[in-house]
């Protein structure tokens, strides 16, 4: 199909709720490490990484190699039969949590399933029905992670459900309590005991948050903050969901997960995105005294696909053998630090935050108001699309940057980035 064609077939067959962030749509014909092409063949830095699922980089030889050995020994049966490529997954998975109870998994295809598993899972468990999320937050797709998500514009068709309810979450930049950190004393976590206890029976099935809020804007919570929160909703009977979805993986530097940040273990995780590297595979994982609450004849058609398997295992020793946990740490603080010159340089810079390869910028239109800049954001996107630079956008005001690139980047990745923002920077203006 040519350009034209593949806009008109697009445009004609898609639902309308297909986005885009350009003023006229990007057509990728091709990928490979941390370079995309459109259909012109122009070549692009690539610093979102599909929208965080890029892990080892576009087409990466290693992962590609091993499931098209997969795919000539076995691509697909019946859940209920055993294959090795799920079983040793699973094993896998079960040696890098955060503690040793962390061993149970259960694959489906996405983030949103595997959050759905998740609040199923804690329900069941605990026989409570009650669910605590955060405000800014995203947890999918379905009527369900709709309704645990915190921002309207990602809420279709009234998706509110009884039993879920919405808890301060930790953005400093914009702190619901009017106070500045640490002087704060951590209001935001704090204040979960009085929701829990006046918008809830008092007895809780579980929380869920992401250790870095995503499509919120990245927003990074203090080093206390999930430990105050954790002791707080285990004591109302809950069990504590770690979205990592985005955050797993290594993406946020020097730990396999985010919440490890933090130093709090939680009863279950779930993650997509980085772990099938661009295939689809989503895991919850929990300790088996959860896990044994969901009882049930339940499966996953394509849960634990050998092929999404496989894909998944050897991104994780790619991960391994190249060290880029490492990497990823030592890439992040390199970008951040480049972050934190382009903010002395333009003011439209109002915030950085982030951690390891998961860094954001909110813009502003005056750093003292602190007024979201969702136009100029816009301009920034089609801006750096004209550099030749693919950034992601968030935020609930639809003002911040997100910056997701492959964990496998070298200096000079990072150097072109801020050199190619620059100049967009610079355009805007």
């Amino acid at each position: 199909m040519t350009k034209d064609e593949i806009l008109l077939a697009h445009r004609e067959h898609l639902f309308p709720a297909v986005f885009h962030f350009y003023r006229e749509p990007l057509v990728v014909v091709r990928a490979k490490d941390q370079h995309v092409w459109d259909a012109d063949g122009n070549q692009y830095l690539d610093f979102f990484g599909g929208i965080v699922t890029i892990s080892v980089g576009h087409c990466n030889q290693r992962v590609n190699r091993a499931v098209h050995e997969q795919v000539d020994r076995l691509e697909h049966v019946s859940p209920v039969l055993v294959t090795e490529p799920q079983a040793a997954l699973a094993k896998k998975i079960a040696s890098l949590t955060p503690h040793a109870r962390l061993t149970k998994s259960f694959f489906t295809n996405s983030g949103t399933e595997a959050n759905e598993v998740a609040i199923l899972t804690a329900r069941c468990a605990t026989g409570s029905s009650e669910i605590v999320a955060l405000r800014h937050s995203y947890h999918g797709r379905s009527s369900l992670a709709m309704a645990l998500g915190g921002a309207s514009s990602w809420r279709l068709g009234g998706a509110t459900q009884p039993g879920v309810v919405h808890a301060h979450n930790a953005y400093c930049y914009r702190c619901p309590f009017g106070a500045a950190y640490p002087a704060c004393d951590l209001a935001c976590a704090r204040d979960l005991e009085e929701v829990i206890q006046t918008t809830t029976s008092g007895r809780i099935a579980g929380f869920i948050a992401e250790p870095i809020q995503g499509v919120g804007g990245f927003i990074t919570p203090p080093q206390e903050y999930f430990g105050i929160v954790a002791e707080i909703v285990r004591r109302h009977g809950g069990l504590f969901i770690s979205d990592e979805v985005q955050t797993a993986w290594g993406r946020t530097g020097g730990k396999w997960f985010g919440i490890e940040h933090y130093g709090v273990v939680p009863d279950i995780i779930t993650s997509a995105k980085g772990l099938g590297n661009g295939l689809p595979i989503a895991v919850t994982i929990a300790t088996p005294e959860a896990a044994a609450g969901l009882r049930g004849l339940t499966i996953s058609t394509f849960g634990g696909n050998p092929v999404a398997a496989t894909a998944a295992r050897a991104v994780i020793e790619f991960i391994e053998d190249q060290n880029l946990l490492a990497n990823t740490a030592a890439m992040g603080a390199r970008l951040r630090a480049r972050l934190e010159e382009l903010k002395d340089k333009h003011a439209l810079i109002g915030d950085v935050r982030g951690m390891g390869l998961m860094q954001a910028i909110e813009l502003v239109r005056d750093r003292r108001t602190k007024e979201p800049a969702p136009q100029e954001t816009a301009a920034l996107m089609e801006a750096a699309r004209e550099t030749r630079l693919l950034i992601g956008k968030g935020g609930l005001y639809g003002n911040v940057i997100r910056i997701s690139p492959p964990m496998n980047i070298g200096p000079a990745d990072v150097d072109e980035f801020a050199r190619l923002l620059d100049g967009a920077f610079s355009a805007c203006s």
